[in-house]
């Protein structure tokens, strides 16, 4: 886990709100004992976890790929090659949702805005050790153009399924 407790409330305080926002149709699905408070998030997407990430064409049309998500500090973080089309896509409109679904065990799905990080950020040095050391290698030395992004969600829920499918604390 790598979020501090301030961080937790405020992933906290952001679910919270997220499902208030949401449908009747989603709190039914979602609902109370299902639902994931943000310890339970954290722990639940520890290591690297298959994201489906949703961009939009100029044409707005939505486009879905994989990409190896890794959630630090309260937001996903992931890379690609500057040649994909959703860097492009991300370039023009950072809009984005992501999900992690584990069959009927666990999801976690956010809406946010994409933000490139640059060696700059004040996350760089962290996020590129911590990719760093999962894989062996730095992320930015897979290619000549590789991009590193961290979603600032503005909405994000996450649902466990019964109790024996849930992830262990």
């Amino acid at each position: 886990m790598h979020e501090t407790p301030t961080e937790l409330a405020a992933l906290d305080a952001l679910i919270e709100a997220s499902h208030g926002r949401s449908t009747r149709h989603l709190q039914a699905i979602v609902s109370d004992d299902r639902r994931m408070d943000a310890a339970q998030v954290v722990a639940a997407l520890t290591g690297m976890k298959v994201l489906s990430l949703a961009t939009v064409t100029a044409r707005g049309e939505p486009r879905v790929s994989a990409v190896d998500g890794h959630f630090l500090h309260g937001r996903w973080t992931f890379g690609t090659d500057g040649g994909a089309a959703k860097a492009r896509h991300l370039e023009a409109r950072p809009a984005v949702s992501a999900a992690h679904v584990d069959g009927e065990r666990i999801g976690v799905f956010c809406h946010g805005t994409a933000v490139l990080l640059t060696p700059e950020d004040p996350t760089w040095d962290e996020v590129i050790s911590h990719w760093t050391g999962h894989y062996g290698t730095d992320p930015t030395t897979w290619g000549e153009d590789i991009r590193m992004y961290a979603i600032d969600p503005t909405w994000l829920v996450g649902y466990q399924g019964e109790p024996e499918e849930r992830p262990a604390p």
